[in-house]
């Protein structure tokens, strides 16, 4: 059967190098014996090394040309390449409720959604790992205080240490990608309860980052309603004169009970 063509509207840079490919693969071991869930496999660069790792593994893949080559390639696969769409999927259901470790080379205009995504089921996901674009991974990586540091650094590293493993150059795929990659991986620390309210916190994240440049006194208001203002010591403390990425996610926290009590 011929090879996959590349499909610009599905974002799909097929990885050649099959040392990579290996590597990636290899990044499962850090979380032993859990079946694994591959987003996008394309042509099974990365499947062929994680199907010899002892495990249950399963594919989704939206592209059905990609799906008839997994058949025809991997034919002990076959019942374990689901031709759905990641975003749209019931994860709880793919392995009868028990955790798995997700991993891929992941399409790189979707990953950010991915990773939103896999923190709606974080509980089924201790570990996850994967190729992405290198200025994502850089993100979810930063510390505060870098430029790099914004929503999805706090909002991943409330639930996961993240790990910047390796840097991929455009090279090694068909097409090359405009940009860098990186692998990375993200292992579920011993968080369990946030110890605030969990929506608002993601809100006041987003609210802020959404005008990082301004301090949090100006952007924080935006979540009162005008004749809901809280006084003028809400606004007056230390705090509200940084700027959001100054802010630990401890310090999101702590800020996040604020708001709610100055809700009231």
């Amino acid at each position: 059967m011929q090879k996959v063509r590349p499909k610009k509207n599905l974002g799909q840079h097929f990885l050649t190098d099959l040392n990579i490919a290996k590597r990636i693969a290899d990044t499962v071991d850090a979380c032993p014996a859990l079946p694994i869930l591959e987003i996008g496999p394309g042509m099974g660069v990365l499947t062929q090394y994680l199907v010899t790792k002892g495990r249950e593994v399963k594919a989704v893949e939206i592209d059905k040309e990609s799906v008839d080559y997994l058949h025809a390639n991997f034919p002990a696969l076959r019942d374990n390449i689901i031709g759905e769409d990641f975003l749209r999927m019931d994860l709880g259901r793919i392995f009868d409720g028990r955790q798995f470790v997700l991993t891929g080379n992941y399409p790189y205009d979707i990953s950010s959604q991915i990773f939103f995504k896999m923190l709606d089921y974080k509980e089924l996901i201790p570990c996850c790992t994967g190729m992405i674009q290198r200025e994502v991974a850089q993100r979810m990586a930063a510390a505060p205080r870098s430029k790099a540091y914004g929503i999805l650094s706090v909002l991943i590293q409330a639930w996961y240490d993240v790990e910047y493993l390796f840097t991929v150059d455009e090279g090694v795929f068909n097409p090359p990608p405009k940009v860098k990659s990186a692998v990375i991986r993200m292992t579920r620390n011993g968080v369990a309860h946030l110890g605030c309210d969990e929506q608002l916190f993601k809100r006041l994240v987003k609210t802020v980052f959404n005008q990082r440049r301004k301090m949090l006194r100006v952007s924080i208001r935006q979540m009162f309603a005008k004749d809901r203002l809280p006084d003028a010591s809400f606004f007056a403390t230390e705090t509200m004169t940084r700027r959001p990425e100054q802010l630990s996610v401890q310090e999101f926290v702590d800020l996040t009970n604020e708001v709610e009590k100055a809700m009231g």
